[in-house]
Parts: C-alpha cells; sequence; structure tokens
C-alpha cells in the first residue's frame, strides 16, 4: 500500500507542476508545455519542432518553470524539515520555525535586501547570510537550552520561541531603518512569503540542499523510529543522544535557512503535512519522509497557484495562503487530544 501511495503521489505532482505552469493570464496547452520544456533538454531540443510563438517560450521557460519547480523545493524542505523537528521535539505541534531558524534567517535575509551586507557574495549573499542567521539562532537556542550539560527538550521549545521574538524584533527594527519605501515594501513582501522572483539561477542551491538534506535523513529514518520511542530507549539501543540532536538542529538550520532565503517566511506546512502523512502511512520514517516531501511539494505548487489567481492581476503573498489552509488545521490539532505519535507500524 505504502509503494501504492507513493506511486500515486508522484504521478499527482507531474500533475500539480503541469496545471500550476498551464494557469495564469496567458493560458498554454499541457502538450506545448512539455515540448517547450523537453526543447531545452540537450541532445531532445533538436528532435522537437518548435510550433509555439516566442511569448510562450519566454513565459513558460523562464517565468512559469522555474517559480512551479521552486515551489516544490520549497515545499519539500519545509515538509521534511517539520518531519525531522516533530521527532526531535517529540511535540506533534512544533513545526520548522519552533527553534527561531526562521527568524534567525530573515534577519540575515533582511539585512541584505535593505542594506546590501555580504555584496561582495553576489547572488548567493541571501543564502549565504540566511544560513549564518539560522545557524546563529540555533546554537544560541542549543546554548540556552542546556541543562547540566544535557539539553531539555522543553527548554528547547522555550529557547526557541524567546530566541524567534527577539530576532523578529531585530527585524522589525531593521525595516524600520530602512533607508528607502521600496525596501520596505520587498522586504514585508517577502517576510509573508513568495515565490515571485524565482529564477533558474535560484533553483539549484535550495535544490541540492533539499534533496541532500532529505537522503541523510532517510539514511537516518531508523534513528528518527527510535527517538520516538523516548531517550532512554533510544538510548539503550546504541543512539548517542546529544550527538544525534545537535546533528538534526542543525541540518535542519542549513535547510529551512536556504528556503528562507529564496522563498521568505512560509509558515504551517512543516506542521500540517506530517501530520496528513502518519494518518495515512503511519509513524514509520522510511515512508514519512518521502511521502511528505511530495505531499509538501504538491501542496506548495497549488498553494501558489492560488497566491497567483485568487485576487489576479494583484498577487497574493503565499503565506497567507498556507496560514489560512494552517491556521484552523493547528486549532483542530490542539483539539484533537486523541492524538500522538503512536508506535511505529
Amino acid at each position: 500500500m505504502r509503494t501504492a501511495v507513493l506511486f500515486v503521489l508522484v504521478i499527482l505532482l507531474f500533475i500539480s507542476v503541469t496545471f500550476g505552469i498551464m494557469l495564469g493570464p496567458v493560458s498554454v496547452e499541457p502538450e506545448v508545455i512539455w515540448k517547450i520544456a523537453f526543447s531545452n533538454v540537450p541532445w531532445l531540443g533538436d528532435l522537437i519542432i518548435p510550433d509555439w510563438t516566442k511569448s510562450q517560450g519566454h513565459i513558460i521557460w523562464d517565468i512559469r518553470f522555474p517559480r512551479v519547480l521552486l515551489g516544490a523545493v520549497v515545499g519539500m524542505g519545509l515538509a521534511v524539515v517539520g518531519v525531522a523537528i516533530q521527532a526531535l521535539v517529540r511535540n506533534p505541534l512544533a513545526d520548522p520555525y519552533i527553534l527561531g531558524v526562521s527568524s534567525g534567517a530573515s534577519v540575515g535575509a533582511v539585512s541584505v535586501i535593505i542594506f546590501g551586507a555580504f555584496g561582495f557574495f553576489g547572488q548567493y549573499a541571501l543564502s549565504f547570510t540566511a544560513f549564518l542567521g539560522a545557524l546563529f539562532a540555533v546554537l544560541f537556542v542549543l546554548f540556552t537550552s542546556r541543562v547540566g550539560g544535557r539539553i531539555s527538550n522543553v527548554r528547547l521549545v522555550l529557547a526557541g520561541i524567546a530566541v524567534s521574538m527577539i530576532l523578529s524584533a531585530v527585524t522589525s527594527f531593521m525595516i524600520m531603518s530602512a533607508p528607502q519605501e521600496e525596501g520596505i515594501r520587498a522586504v514585508m513582501f517577502w517576510m509573508m512569503g513568495s515565490l515571485a522572483g524565482a529564477k533558474w539561477d535560484y533553483l539549484f542551491i535550495p535544490a541540492i540542499t533539499v534533496v541532500s538534506g532529505m537522503m541523510v535523513l532517510s539514511f537516518q529514518s531508523r534513528s528518527l523510529n527510535i527517538l520516538l520511542i523516548g531517550e532512554k530507549t533510544a538510548a539503550t539501543l546504541g543512539i548517542h543522544i546529544e550527538w544525534f540532536r545537535k546533528f538534526l538542529i542543525l541540518l535542519t538550520a542549513l535547510i529551512t535557512g536556504v528556503i528562507v532565503a529564496v522563498s521568505g517566511a512560509i509558515g504551517f506546512v512543516g506542521l500540517m503535512v506530517p501530520h496528513v502523512v502518519r494518518l495515512i502511512v503511519g509513524s514509520d520514517h522510511r515512508y514519512v519522509l518521502p511521502v511528505s516531501a511530495l505531499c509538501g511539494a504538491i501542496f506548495m505548487v497549488w498553494a501558489d497557484v492560488c497566491a497567483r489567481l485568487v485576487v489576479a492581476p494583484q498577487e497574493l503573498p503565499i503565506g497567507i495562503v498556507t496560514a489560512l489552509c494552517g491556521g484552523p488545521f493547528f486549532i483542530w490539532l490542539m483539539r484533537r487530544r486523541s492524538y500522538s505519535f503512536g508506535e511505529v507500524n
């Protein structure tokens, strides 16, 4: 059954990407979309006869394709990080932002957008500073959550909330100090989440980071399963709890920092998707991780479609769409007292 679920989700992702590219002010047939795509593939391009206009080629390949694919990568990354953090803190209400990671990444990214910090890194300045901010936030949370040389899960969550509030205040101060009004508008739109500036050049780093991070977590799926049982049991079974916790925190900081750099702060994806997936395939991370990645990609593609079309020709920040979906889900989750991670199936 789980293999069938993966197969169905791959097909749904393909269909979602096709519709995500097709829908817009200029509607294009699916056949034309994939002809344009394959025409840009080495060795295949010579076999395809171009029967589309130059404007169609520009809209599909240069604008919509990178945006939809970036949305899929962002959704995939947020969902996978959500799985890892919920296993880390054994809290079903945790998401990628609970440890202050996104707030730290936002401080770094806003410093680049408004003040041009680290401009010598060129197009990589945003990703680099976002990761540095996320890493700083995580290290500070780790430092403040240690009790007697060990990290307490309760203190970890509380420290994350405190650091997130402090860094959010820093971000707000930088926005108020912005020298240009245009910069303030750009940052405010970016902080609510947006894929509007997607380009092929921006896709490589997040794609490599998310795919590599997911592969690493997949190799650690057994340790993630054991971690859900309890720390004492995990230690008995040979898991070095302190090392593994630090490893998960640093990995999630890296993935989240890179994602925030290209898409802004998009909430609730890492909270919703893992829960829905566990209801479908159980709690075994061998299946939870890949299924969550596919579901997160599908959800983000359609969230971006809604952001583009609901108030067209204007565009909603994608964070508003995910919040409208995630807010009611969060309330339902808190009211559902019977929910728990359960045993690994």
